[in-house]
């Protein structure tokens, strides 16, 4: 049973790396090799059957070789008597003559019940397929010390070696390693020594004539007052002459004494209006300042044209720092999160992580520490919703074929032009994001554009950036088409001004129409000087690209047993073979950078013969609930009777594709979900919410309003939409433009209705909408389908960095924020549009 178990293993590697010849389907990504290694598990039942011996530690294998003996997994010594290291035996060093590069991945031989199982395979290097990591340091990058003990493998190398320059990387190493685990510590320390805010919520009842004040006497010196209050109310500025609203009023004396003279008395009003429906409770909060620690009387009192009463709720808390110092520390915690993906110290998740940790300490150390349950409410699920649901309609429809037969597509209508293939590739996804969200615009389009770059032996990286780019323009062009549009539209206030879903789209599309043309040009002087053709043969580009699949599809092996420990040694010692022979291949490498096609009809024959559709019974249940999910996203922007939100929508898709593609292993598709992509988002939402807290947002929209207040009053709309342009632009660069447009609209709604200013409406809210929307393209993080392109594509070996993406969004942002300045300017200051 057991020779037929390993000849049916021999089998299938053999089969896997016959189809490295015959197409890419077997190199796609790692998890499609991961798939194919399904039938390794097959060693699993040796354990099962017999498991007599164990592992030594001691113990010596052959000159790189795994051992498969009757009873199971055991060491052999070498017959010189040196003894085994674990290190030497990572790193590929052997003394066999008849272990090379070219050996074959697995070879089975019978020796008195022990069979050898070598590690290399000379057919995995291809002719035919087109493969780019992109850059020289990917051997540096991805080190087999990924997969080892980093401390062993260097003291190994420096007790072997003796190389300072190896010492001084380790004292590096461990250095960096200690100031994040003190700063984790620290961070932890100060989250555990407070406790969650526990002050109970009051319920109250006010009308016209009955009013509701309580005394706080439990107060500190130089502290401020956080309320929060729950009820049927409404945002934005009220006309106090007909609408309904409640007044809070907050008032404290300082009795005369050693700190002052004479009696000093402090007293804030808030207005907060209130909903005709008496329907919806919305909870709204503000923070006073206080004058030391005396009582503090609070007073609510209704203003209705009725009798009737409103129910509220509320609560307060004690905050020790004032706003200013708040607002600072928000700034050091942001400026350190980015200080950590822009260099790369950590991956940007934990990064998002380890900045939620912090904000949230200190929101601890202030005295507002929020509990676990208000820390879950954050989150955004239905984002996350919405990106799984697509990821998991992505990967199943990614076993078609259809992207590749997609990709072969786009090379004929372009005739094998490169920029005439970008175009096209970067105005449909404009053009669909305008009408589609951007997130799923892009988990879409990526995978078909690494297709494609493969094909002409491009540069995926380059293309995908452009697109990305390309789709956060075009989203801003609707209403439907980014997230800040949606709440723009969605605010009632708004709707009374005259910006409804018609004369937003109408308004953003022609500003859009004239960004999106006058891009092009920008976008060719960017690209001017780089080389999108990959600088290297392709058996280089192949190879680097086949070292970086064997070695993530080792990284997902679980070593749970014994065999499955051994066969990513396996998987391990054919990387480090790989890289050998890569080293010997550079050693004699001369540039050739690759031109256009000229022969491209003769190519798109041979690849039309080889990229087919390889499911169509898939392939038209993909493209049925794939369209269902996509009309459903379309009509849910205009049908307000669908009660399914986008995240239903998705996860709802996702599971009728499951049930009728009758998905065997669903380990495979769990696989290829991009949780670092969710947890990164997770991360990102706590901390942006942790840093309102903060009152950096709001801190933000206030200095906004005191500055054009300061400015003339002939050039204070002109100058009105510069600062809200720029400024929504770069603090959506920077921070989620989500919460920062939810803020901004009624800091511009009551700054329009402010007597002193007189500034119309809808000029102020078209630059707070075209600058978020534009701001997403400034840094990798400014937009939601940045993170979710640059997943995807270090998902399929082509991850670009913060920086890579730095170089070419920032001037994008910088030239169609100018574009979009003027167009507002002209429209609204020029011709006298929407005043």
């Amino acid at each position: 049973m057991y020779l037929e178990n390993k000849s049916n293993l021999e089998i299938e590697m053999s089969q896997t790396s016959a189809q490295g010849h015959q197409g890419r389907s077997s190199l796609r990504s790692p998890e499609a090799v991961a798939g194919n290694f399904g039938e390794l598990r097959l060693l699993q039942g040796i354990s099962e059957r017999r498991e007599t011996q164990k592992l030594q530690q001691s113990a010596v294998l052959p000159s790189g070789q795994c051992v498969i003996h009757s009873e199971g997994f055991v060491p052999v010594r070498q017959e010189d008597g040196h003894n085994f290291s674990v290190v030497n035996f990572l790193r590929g060093k052997t003394n066999s003559a008849n272990l090379t590069e070219r050996s074959p991945l697995l070879r089975f031989s019978q020796d008195d019940s022990i069979t050898y199982m070598t590690l290399h395979d000379p057919s995995f290097v291809g002719e035919e397929e087109h493969w780019d990591n992109g850059s020289l340091d990917l051997e540096k990058r991805y080190r087999l010390g990924s997969e080892v003990t980093s401390l062993s493998l260097s003291r190994s190398s420096s007790s072997e070696k003796n190389d300072p320059l190896d010492n001084l990387n380790l004292n590096f190493r461990l250095t960096s390693m200690n100031n994040k685990l003190m700063n984790v510590l620290w961070f932890q320390l100060f989250f555990s020594m407070y406790p969650d805010r526990d002050n109970p919520w009051r319920m109250v009842a006010v009308s016209s004539t009955d009013s509701f004040s309580m005394n706080l006497t439990d107060f500190r010196d130089n502290a401020l007052l956080k309320l929060q209050v729950g009820g049927p109310f409404t945002g934005g500025m009220i006309d106090l002459t007909n609408q309904e609203y409640v007044l809070i009023q907050v008032e404290q004396i300082e009795q005369a004494g050693q700190r002052r003279r004479r009696t000093q008395q402090v007293i804030h009003n808030w207005t907060i209006p209130l909903h005709s429906e008496r329907s919806d409770q919305i909870l709204v909060t503000k923070t006073f300042e206080m004058l030391s620690s005396d009582p503090i009387v609070i007073t609510v009192q209704a203003f209705l044209q009725d009798n009737e009463v409103v129910p509220l709720s509320m609560t307060h808390q004690s905050l020790y720092v004032n706003v200013e110092t708040q607002v600072a520390i928000a700034g050091i915690i942001l400026a350190g999160v980015y200080v950590l993906i822009i260099f790369e110290i950590v991956h940007r998740t934990l990064a998002a992580m380890l900045g939620s940790l912090a904000a949230l300490a200190a929101l601890a150390v202030i005295g507002d520490r929020p509990s676990l349950v208000t820390v879950v409410e954050w989150i955004d699920y239905e984002t996350l919703a919405l990106l799984f649901g697509m990821m998991v309609l992505v990967a199943i429809f990614s076993d078609t074929g259809f992207f590749d037969y997609c990709a072969v597509k786009a090379y004929q209508l372009s005739r094998g032009r490169v920029w005439p293939m970008i175009i096209i590739l970067c105005l449909i996804a404009a053009i669909l994001s305008a009408f589609l969200d951007n997130v799923t615009t892009m988990m879409l389009f990526t995978p078909v554009t690494i297709r494609l770059c493969e094909v002409l032996n491009l540069d995926p990286r380059h293309v995908l950036i452009a697109e990305v780019i390309f789709t956060n323009i075009g989203g801003a062009a609707t209403a439907v088409g980014d997230p800040p549009n949606v709440i723009i539209v969605s605010n009632q206030d708004l709707r009374k001004e005259g910006i409804d879903f018609a004369s937003f789209t109408g308004y953003m599309f022609l500003g859009i129409c004239l960004v999106l043309f006058t891009s092009f040009p920008f976008l060719r002087m960017l690209y001017w000087n780089k080389k999108l053709y990959n600088k290297e043969s392709i058996e280089i580009v192949e190879l680097k690209h086949e070292i970086l699949v064997w070695r993530q599809t080792a990284q997902r092996i679980n070593p749970a047993s014994r065999e499955e420990t051994a066969v990513k040694c396996l998987l391990m010692q054919k990387v480090l073979n790989l890289e050998s022979l890569l080293r010997k291949m550079m050693k004699t490498f001369q540039r050739q950078i690759s031109q256009e096609d000229k022969n491209w009809e003769q190519n798109i024959q041979e690849l039309q013969k080889k990229h087919r559709i390889t499911d169509k019974v898939l392939l038209v249940k993909c493209v049925s609930v794939l369209g269902v999910v996509i009309f459903m996203f379309f009509v849910n922007s205009f049908v307000p009777s669908i009660h399914l939100d986008l995240g239903w929508i998705a996860i709802l898709g996702a599971l009728w594709l499951l049930v009728l593609a009758d998905i065997q292993d669903f380990e495979i598709i769990l696989h290829r979900v991009e949780w670092a992509t969710l947890l990164f988002f997770a991360g990102l939402f706590v901390l942006m919410e942790a840093l309102a807290q903060l009152q950096l947002i709001d801190y933000i929209g206030e200095q906004t309003a005191l500055l054009i207040k300061a400015v003339p009053e002939d050039q204070r709309l002109a100058i009105a939409i510069i600062l809200v342009m720029w400024v929504s632009a770069l603090a959506s660069s920077l921070i989620d433009n989500i919460p920062f447009t939810a803020t901004m609209i009624p800091v511009l709604i009551n700054l329009s209705q402010d007597a002193d200013v007189n500034l119309p409406v809808k000029p102020l809210i078209f630059a707070l909408a075209m600058g978020a929307c534009l701001g997403g393209n400034g840094t990798l993080i400014g937009a939601s389908a940045n993170v979710v392109c640059a997943g995807i594509a270090e998902q399929h070996g082509y991850g670009f960095s913060f920086m890579e993406f730095f170089r070419l969004g920032f001037p994008m942002m910088i030239m169609t924020c100018m574009i979009g300045m003027c167009y507002l300017l002209a429209t609204h200051i020029g011709l006298g549009w929407n005043m």
